[in-house]
């Protein structure tokens, strides 16, 4: 339950980071994704066809995402804003949206509560198959449906400023399409934080919650720094973060130790792994400078 969305939320880091896009704002694609379910599973609280509603709301999480991180590459495109400045931003706004809903047209009957909206009915949860979630048993494959190619061959945004586009990687000009590039990229990995979004609301909380994000986005940042922006590597990571995350709910209980050890243990390994990559890459400047010197 916290693997799948940590590992969806990285996928999209990945493909957006490959590519040459800063793609911080994915905790507010998330949050975009949960709104746009949570609206579609409204509806289907008075309809029928309980399973198609779960599919639409899904599709939905996928849309509002993507909408979400293709509003941030507008921002860049059209008005300047650094992509990392745009998404920050609107992570705030997809807060702001949640809570006046939650507080507003969406709040429980009678009353506003920090709690959430009302809980959706059991025939609305995602299913359950051999007396477990579906979704757990989801990420057996790796990455899930963001799992794949995507980004096999980065376009490589913003990668070559010193030669022509032709000689980088893909080939591709920024001058024929650079909206496009961003457009698509930006929409993509937000599909995949949407779609965390509306596992959230589907199998986990069965509702929106102000805090329906979990700060996966912001998690999965340090998830895809750790496995050095590599698609393998990040869907262990991320599991061995969801073990430290759950596992931290029993460190007072069972070792009378604080909760926090958690993120303590996750700060220094990402603190060490920059380290020791800042001081490889310090010692491989060092070796190209003495070899560019003349006998």
């Amino acid at each position: 339950m916290v693997w799948i969305p940590l590992t969806l939320c990285a996928c999209g880091l990945l493909y957006s980071f490959r590519i040459g896009l800063w793609n911080i704002g994915v905790e507010g694609q998330v949050v975009a994704g949960a709104v746009a379910s949570t609206a579609v599973l409204r509806f289907g609280v008075e309809g029928g066809a309980p399973s198609l509603m779960i599919v639409l709301a899904f599709a939905a999480g996928m849309l509002g995402g993507s909408v979400w991180a293709v509003l941030a590459g507008f921002l860049k495109t059209k008005g300047g804003v650094n992509e990392i400045f745009g998404g920050l931003g609107l992570n705030f706004v997809a807060q702001g949206i949640t809570l006046w809903l939650i507080f507003g047209p969406w709040k429980r009957p009678g009353v506003g509560s920090m709690s959430g909206t009302e809980l959706f009915p059991e025939y609305l949860w995602l299913p359950t198959l051999l007396s477990g979630r579906l979704s757990r048993s989801a990420g057996r494959h790796g990455a899930g449906p963001c799992g794949c190619r995507l980004g096999a061959q980065p376009y490589q945004v913003g990668a070559c400023p010193q030669r022509g586009w032709e000689q980088c990687e893909g080939g591709v000009s920024p001058r024929r399409e650079p909206e496009y590039l961003f457009y698509h990229a930006m929409g993509l990995a937000g599909g995949c934080a949407g779609l965390a979004g509306a596992f959230q609301v589907t199998g986990v909380y069965h509702r929106l919650i102000p805090v329906i994000s979990s700060n996966y986005g912001y998690l999965a940042l340090l998830v895809v720094m750790l496995a050095n922006y590599r698609v393998w590597g990040s869907p262990w990571i991320a599991f061995f973060f969801a073990c430290l995350n759950v596992g931290s709910i029993q460190l007072p209980i069972v070792l009378k130790l604080d909760s926090s050890l958690s993120g303590i243990i996750q700060g220094a390994l990402v603190l060490t792994t920059l380290l020791v990559y800042g001081l490889r890459s310090a010692g491989l400047r060092r070796k190209a400078r003495g070899e560019e010197r003349p006998a």
